[in-house]
């Protein structure tokens, strides 16, 4: 399957391992559209403001890593199901991510992130976060 050919789903797959994990924003920046709508208030919108926020984790937190627990995709839109940890050993983040995808280009971005607290009282299943 070549780049231009990749269903939403492996492109946003491939795109999230480049700018999450890897940290690399030359490799993040080929999966992004001229136009990126960001809708995490703490990200400025376009590409750049996306390739500023993989530098930050780069930098600030080089051993962080985001586990993708949970894939579902529908027409262009792509949703990820997260463990992230920023620090190793903290307990981290649940997320969920929300990318449209416009042709073979990465375009918009929605989360969700609920902190995964410390285990201060018992929980009320045994079901887990993920």
């Amino acid at each position: 399957m070549t780049e231009s050919t990749r269903s939403p789903r492996d492109l946003v797959l491939a795109f999230y391992e480049a700018a999450l994990n890897e940290k690399d924003a030359d490799k993040a920046k080929q999966f992004l559209g001229d136009t990126y709508i960001q809708h995490n208030p703490a990200v400025a919108d376009g590409p750049e403001g996306l390739l500023r926020f993989v530098r930050f984790r780069r930098e600030h937190f080089p051993d962080s890593r985001n586990e993708i627990k949970r894939v579902i995709a529908e027409g262009d839109l792509v949703v990820l199901h997260v463990h992230s940890v920023l620090v190793p050993g903290t307990p981290g983040r649940q997320i969920v991510d929300i990318f449209r995808v416009d042709g073979d280009k990465v375009v918009e971005h929605w989360d969700v992130i609920q902190h995964i607290p410390e285990a201060l009282f018992p929980p009320l299943n045994d079901n887990g976060l993920f």
